[in-house]
This record gives structure tokens, sequence and C-alpha cells, in this order.
């Protein structure tokens, strides 16, 4: 039995759901979510929650039902509350700014790098060394956040790059003499 399937996804006040045609779709105040169901789960809106149970007793319905139940959660709570990764940058002369549509990097190579927001991402510089990411898709701001991530990992040696908030950079000593 999944521990965290069993449990139902509370709709707080001001969020309305609905399963129409195989699709799970959450409205809020931070937007509309929607997601299609898997055929060996099944979803149930009932007395301000939704409940989500194996349709039948087969392996892979097992196996689905704690994921499609955290999944169901990651709608509900994205249209409410939303979700924020924060990237540190640490590095002499390495900044970001955001201009506009642009979040605009300086990261050591011989050029700036340019990175485009994508649409229901918002991205704010609160200082020069750190980048707020925040949406109402859990998915999507995780991917954004590793997309930019990905321009300079933090190195081992010195501590130089992108990390993010509350990151162990596993420290290595240098050479000795």
């Amino acid at each position: 039995m999944s521990r965290i399937g069993k449990k139902p996804v509370a709709i707080p006040a001001g969020v309305q759901a609905s399963i129409d045609g195989g699709i799970i779709e959450v409205k809020g105040p931070k937007g509309t979510l929607s997601m299609p169901m898997a055929d060996d789960i099944a979803y149930a809106i009932e007395a301000g929650e939704i409940r989500v149970n194996p349709a039948n007793a087969t392996k892979r319905a097992r196996a689905f039902w704690g994921m499609q139940r955290t999944l169901v959660s990651n709608l509900v709570v994205g249209v409410s509350d939303g979700f924020t990764k924060v990237l540190e940058i640490t590095g002499v002369g390495y900044r970001a700014s955001v201009q506009g549509k642009t979040l605009k990097l300086q990261l050591g190579y011989s050029h700036d790098v340019n990175y485009e927001i994508p649409d229901g991402i918002t991205i704010k510089t609160p200082d020069q060394t750190t980048v707020e990411i925040s949406g109402s898709d859990r998915q999507k701001v995780g991917q954004v956040a590793a997309e930019i991530r990905r321009w300079r990992k933090p190195e081992p040696y010195k501590g130089k790059g992108i990390k993010y908030r509350g990151e162990f950079i596993f420290r290595k000593e240098g050479k000795k003499k």
C-alpha cells in the first residue's frame, strides 16, 4: 500500500478541480493547470478533496499510485501558492540581471549569456548574485532552474558557479607542493 497515495489531496478555498474526458484540471488564483489521467488510476473529487486510488490490482497501478497523487497535489499547490527555486551565483565578476523577458548572465565567458524567460515563469534578481525563479508549474520551474545552472555548474575547488540555495558543494583540496 502506498502511504502517499492513501492521503487525499485537500482543495483549498478559491481553487476548483474538475475531471473531464481523461484530463484533470485545476483552476486557482495563480492560473489553470491540467494533467492527463493515468489509465490504471481512479480519481474522485468529493467533499473538498481529491482522492487517488488504483483502478485495479496490477503491479503497474500500485507503482503509479503514489506518483499520480503527488502530481495532483503539485497541481493544487501550484495554482494556489506556486513554486519557487532560488539560485546563488558565486565567483568574482559573476552576476545576473533581468532585462524585460531576458535574463542576462555574466559568468566569466567572453560574452554574456542571454536566457529567454519562458511563458508562465517569473524571474527576479533581488541582488546581482541571486536569481529567484517562480511559477505555478513545478516541472517547468525546476527545468528553467536546471537550464540556468547548466551554464556554469559549481566546481569543487573554489566553489565558483551557479548553485541551488541550500545545496552542498563537496569541496576538494588543491595540489600540494
